[in-house]
């Protein structure tokens, strides 16, 4: 067995929505590991309050604020990132979100959705890592080598009630996934894959008061989702991170196109 297969120190990687809690979380991992790691996002003052604490863990790591929706931030950051480490092995697109908008409030139905809200979310989602990895995979097909993992969820496959613009959103990042993947394979070799991971129910800042009350005790929608979780508990966000280091590493050399589920069980249960 080759020693090096699960080896990604030194790898350049980029993680957009760096300054988040889940890219930072990411980026922290990697550090550990010996990765360079280039945070994006859109606040420089969260970047560097970030990067404080993540140079505790390891020094090659720098942050840079643009919107993954502007094709010229995204050039922009690759152009500094290449300058200072010479090429960009991985990005992460980490960069999401959702809007109360987009979401059917429990008084609500379909016919309040605001179609505004709806398209941001769309935005945010598909196009912010749609044209991060346009910009930062052509670097990767021009050494023909590289790694893109995106971001799905356990909603882009089935119907999760209220949550229809980020569901909607994420059910086209994974044709994306699939599509990036085939496309890169056929015209660029081997050796650039695309993948996304479909993290499970992980409780959030985000999303706390729809699965928790203020006494830490489950809410109704918290009951369900651990009824239909056989592991019958949430997440923690450190277990997302052996599945980045493997699809990041030449473990994974033959992976390419697919959505792999980190959710306790809940994609494969039937719920009976």
């Amino acid at each position: 067995m080759d020693p090096n297969l699960f080896d990604v120190s030194q790898k350049v990687i980029v993680i957009t929505g760096g300054a988040g809690v889940l890219g930072s979380n990411m980026a922290k991992y990697l550090l550990s590991v010996g990765a360079k790691v280039a945070l994006l996002d859109l606040n420089q003052q969260k970047i560097d309050a970030k990067l404080e604490g993540l140079k505790k863990v390891g020094e090659h790591v720098i942050g840079f604020d643009g919107s993954v929706l502007s094709q010229q931030d995204m050039e922009d950051a690759k152009t500094q990132i290449i300058k200072k480490w010479g090429r960009i092995d991985a990005l992460i697109n980490a960069a999401g979100g959702n809007m109360p908008g987009a979401t059917i409030g429990e008084n609500q139905t379909v016919f309040d959705l605001k179609m505004d809200d709806f398209r941001k979310v769309s935005q945010l989602n598909l196009d912010g890592s749609v044209i991060p990895s346009l910009v930062f995979g052509k670097s990767m097909s021009e050494k023909a080598e590289g790694c893109i993992i995106n971001i799905s969820s356990m909603s882009a496959t089935q119907a999760i009630t209220r949550v229809v613009g980020y569901s909607t959103s994420k059910a086209a990042i994974d044709i994306f996934t699939r599509w990036m993947a085939t496309e890169l394979a056929m015209k660029f070799g081997d050796k650039i894959r695309v993948n996304a991971i479909a993290p499970g129910f992980f409780i959030g800042n985000q999303n706390r008061r729809l699965l928790t009350h203020e006494d830490g005790s489950y809410t109704q929608r918290g009951n369900t989702i651990i009824s239909n979780t056989p592991m019958k508990r949430f997440g923690e966000a450190d277990e997302l991170n052996g599945t980045i280091h493997w699809l990041l590493s030449d473990a994974a050399s033959f992976v390419t196109g697919a959505i792999i589920p980190i959710d306790g069980g809940f994609s494969a249960f039937s719920g009976v």
